[in-house]
């Protein structure tokens, strides 16, 4: 059974979903989230469907030791790998809505996105002369909770 860190959910307006050790960055992971905090559902498939066709760029914060973008938004990158990861997370808290609180995307708004370091996994990279460096490769974990709004936003 999956933890999540928010706590206890109301079963009658909420719902939620987990993806546990995705394979994409940290850093791309943590600054989607804090793009998505506080979109509905609706909203934040738009936003990253842009993303993924490199037409509006996720703002980084944290991280912003990256070039300035276009209409004066300030460092940002366009993380393609892990908006699809996120894109298909936000795709299943909406079927889990429709099925146990009966709610459209529309209607439903990120109150709960987080992600955080997962496993470390380890391998080997091939160097010249018959050598190798160890190569370690950081996994994802992404959880969501969604709440049902009384009035969509227009």
């Amino acid at each position: 059974m999956v933890k999540y860190s928010f706590g206890e959910i109301d079963p009658k307006t909420m719902a939620r979903a987990y993806g546990k050790e995705l394979n994409i960055s940290p850093k791309h992971a943590l600054e989607i989230s804090s793009a998505l905090r506080g979109m509905t559902v609706e909203k934040a498939q738009h936003y990253l469907q842009k993303v993924i066709r490199l037409e509006k760029a996720v703002p980084f914060r944290r991280y912003g030791s990256v070039g300035h973008r276009r209409g004066g938004m300030g460092p940002g990158r366009f993380p393609v790998k892990a908006s699809k990861r996120f894109l298909r997370l936000l795709h299943e808290v909406a079927a889990n809505a429709e099925l146990h609180i009966d709610a459209e995307p529309k209607e439903l708004k990120i109150i709960h996105l987080s992600a955080y370091k997962g496993e470390k996994v380890d391998s080997w990279f091939p160097r010249a002369h018959g050598r190798s460096s160890p190569k370690r490769r950081e996994k994802v974990n992404v959880e969501i909770v969604v709440k049902k709004i009384e009035e969509p936003e227009g």
